[in-house]
């Protein structure tokens, strides 16, 4: 759903155009001015808030090009309806708008051939091609940004210019108009022809794809992280970048889909984008021994394919759902897994994978996880209410939101003693159900209701000048983060256009640690920026989960990877049984919760999860957390990364010793020649006749 706003924006367009046709049947040109502007405002409205809207509107035979001409020809009946239609104004303005019109035409045309022919077979970061193939300057970005929009309200000087002659009843300003419009349209045209080819232009695919793979020979890649998905799942990617830059091989990245590449953190580690099947065929990945993959998808494949380096699956987050035993595990060499829950999952749902191919090798990003020693010293408690989305299923134990949210939501910010309700929804939620959607709205407005009535109760208070210093810091780091974000080339998206990204999209190291030094400063901020007693919604990429996991005392949250991470803090935390199983069956299907406050859908047992957090040392449950974490999450030592880096080198020497196992024996003229065995006595074979198979002697 779009916004209000531009729900509002929709609706007065759409409105527009039958005021502009009564407006041209009355007839009134201050009318058909007023309503024409409302049109052209709520269509440049829409467009520059990228609304989904105009794509519907498309759909519904109501697209860009149409909307112009409706209103043109509308324009074209007033004047009839003003009696101009013998008048000379009248005759251009049918001209300017078939001239106009005929100009589309080799706009767009040149828009498409400058985009496909600036379009590289593979997109790249942190890469260095510039030195192997000349990568020229994108066109000035006014050319190409929303050109269509740009050249159809060119028209906006012949309508104003028209309807100007057709109030003083003189042809001047009309033309005047119409010369303005079709002028600017012809020079938009001719602007555009320089960038079609020549220099302007990146080399071919053959060439492209021969300097990538001098990169590659050079650079002698051993570790690939592999990813294919939609953009909203670049979030599975993202979670490795870390460890990715931690490896002690030399590692990169090989990503399938552009919107993928466009919305990847920034991070140090080569990346390439490889749409192309044939062309992620045909690049020479001879030096790499062990691919990576986070996601089961079909496009893996084209990967997986490659003999000569070992398959391992790592997924992105470990739970009890159905997709962490996925049977199509079967297709790796190897499916690392967190810690023994893991591999037990596998040994239970009996899905083909091997015990023998599971290695456990814990979870780096769970790191910047902290631990938790009880509720800090004159702050209330928090809790992070983090659901998981509704799934694609409709099983109503995906998630809370639901059944449990509300109930959950107004128990916490109803406690007694008070405490402090984070809700952090997952980012897919609402996007399949819309009794989903509409649970996550109620419980953001539940929440914030709470938050505006806790900021008139005298008894929680907040330094008002430390939240002012905290804003000011805040306002600071995200100017300095601006900056750095054109410096550092990030993901490449602030550049002229891909190719140029391309070129260019090379992090600079230093800058790369300003950033991340930063934004710990920007997570510190924001904490501080309101006080630690106000109810918050948030949404986003920022703050990121483990940060909420930070400053929060417990959690609850359903069956998912949220929960086996924040194990990781040894905080309390409760999960849902929105399935209503019943405590045994929940606890007994889902290992994640053998050490949970196990709610029902009223959340009746919410109290069990307070008190643990109010007095820690009377906690029946704490033990038994820290038994799950090694469970789930493997020991502290060595620490995990140490583990993951020892799992890639023992999988690279195993390709290593496979691929030497094929290796065939120098034959020809550089081979030692084999020693000639003594010749055997001539024999007869009885009945003259020779052994089987052999010809028939003389």
């Amino acid at each position: 759903m779009g916004s209000a706003a531009e729900l509002a924006a929709a609706a007065l367009m759409v409105l527009g155009f039958p005021a502009l046709m009564l407006a041209a049947l009355v007839p009134s040109i201050p009318a058909f001015a007023a309503a024409a502007a409302v049109t052209y405002l709520a269509d440049h409205y829409l467009h520059r808030k990228g609304s989904y809207l105009v794509n519907r509107l498309s759909k519904v035979r109501a697209g860009l090009s149409i909307r112009f001409l409706i209103r043109q020809l509308l324009l074209i009946l007033l004047l009839a309806r003003l009696g101009l239609a013998d008048d000379l104004i009248y005759y251009g303005a049918i001209a300017c708008f078939i001239a106009f019109y005929g100009l589309q035409a080799p706009h767009g045309a040149l828009v498409t051939l400058i985009r496909n022919r600036r379009r590289m077979p593979v997109a790249t970061r942190n890469i260095d091609l510039a030195s192997r193939i000349r990568i020229p300057d994108a066109p000035p970005r006014v050319l190409l940004h929303r050109s269509a929009e740009k050249m159809l309200h060119l028209d906006l000087a012949a309508v104003a210019g028209i309807l100007v002659s057709a109030s003083l009843e003189s042809a001047v300003a009309g033309f005047i108009g119409i010369g303005v419009t079709v002028g600017l349209g012809l020079l938009y045209v001719l602007g555009l022809v320089p960038y079609v080819r020549g220099a302007k232009i990146p080399p071919n695919a053959e060439k492209v794809l021969a300097a990538v793979d001098d990169w590659l020979a050079e650079y002698g890649p051993e570790t690939v992280l592999y990813f294919s998905g939609s953009k909203d799942s670049v979030y599975q990617v993202n979670m490795w970048l870390e460890t990715m830059e931690q490896l002690d091989s030399k590692p990169l990245i090989i990503l399938r889909e552009r919107a993928i590449l466009n919305n990847l953190a920034p991070t140090t580690v080569p990346v390439i984008c490889v749409p192309g099947g044939v062309h992620l065929m045909n690049l020479d990945l001879t030096n790499v021994r062990v691919a990576l993959y986070a996601a089961n998808v079909g496009k893996n494949i084209h990967l997986l394919r490659v003999p000569t380096m070992k398959h391992v699956f790592i997924g992105h987050g470990d739970s009890d759902k159905l997709a962490s035993v996925n049977p199509y595990s079967k297709v790796y060499d190897e499916v690392w897994t967190a810690g023994r829950a893991g591999r037990d999952r596998y040994a239970i749902a009996d899905v083909g994978v091997r015990d023998d191919d599971i290695v456990e090798v814990g979870r780096p990003q769970l790191a910047p996880i902290q631990g938790w020693s009880g509720v800090p010293e004159g702050r209330i408690p928090t809790v992070l209410y983090a659901p998981t989305w509704e799934g694609w299923d409709g099983n109503p134990g995906n998630t809370s939101i639901v059944l449990a949210g509300e109930n959950i939501v107004e128990r916490l910010v109803k406690a007694d003693p008070p405490v402090r309700v984070l809700y952090k929804p997952h980012p897919f939620t609402g996007t399949v159900s819309k009794e989903a959607g509409a649970a996550h709205r109620r419980i953001t407005a539940l929440v914030e209701e709470a938050a505006a009535e806790r900021a008139t109760d005298g008894r929680f208070t907040a330094d008002a000048a430390a939240r002012a210093a905290a804003k000011a810091e805040l306002a600071r780091i995200e100017t300095r983060l601006a900056e750095l974000s054109g410096k550092s080339g990030g993901n490449g998206t602030g550049k002229g256009d891909e190719a140029e990204a391309t070129r260019d999209g090379v992090v600079d190291p230093a800058v790369h640690e300003e950033v991340a030094r930063l934004r710990g400063e920007w997570n510190t901020a924001y904490w501080r920026s309101f006080g630690s007693h106000e109810h918050r919604v948030i949404t986003g990429a920022e703050p990121r989960l483990y940060d909420c996991f930070n400053v929060s005392d417990a959690m609850v949250s359903d069956i998912s990877s949220v929960v086996s991470d924040f194990i990781a803090s040894g905080k309390p935390y409760a999960v849902t049984d929105s399935a209503e199983l019943g405590v045994e069956e929940f606890k007994r299907q889902n290992t994640a919760v053998r050490a949970a406050v196990i709610l029902s859908n009223g959340a009746t047992e919410l109290g069990g999860l307070l008190d643990a957090v109010r007095d820690p040392a009377g906690d029946p449950l704490a033990e038994d957390r820290g038994d799950l974490k090694r469970y789930l999450l493997g020991p502290d030592e060595p620490t995990s990364i140490e583990q993951f880096n020892t799992a890639v080198a023992d999988l690279a020497l195993k390709a290593d010793t496979r691929n030497a196992g094929q290796e065939v024996p120098a034959t020809g003229a550089d081979a030692d020649p084999e020693p000639e065995p003594d010749p055997e006595p001539a024999t007869v074979p009885a009945h003259g006749l020779t052994a089987a198979g052999d010809d028939l002697a003389g």
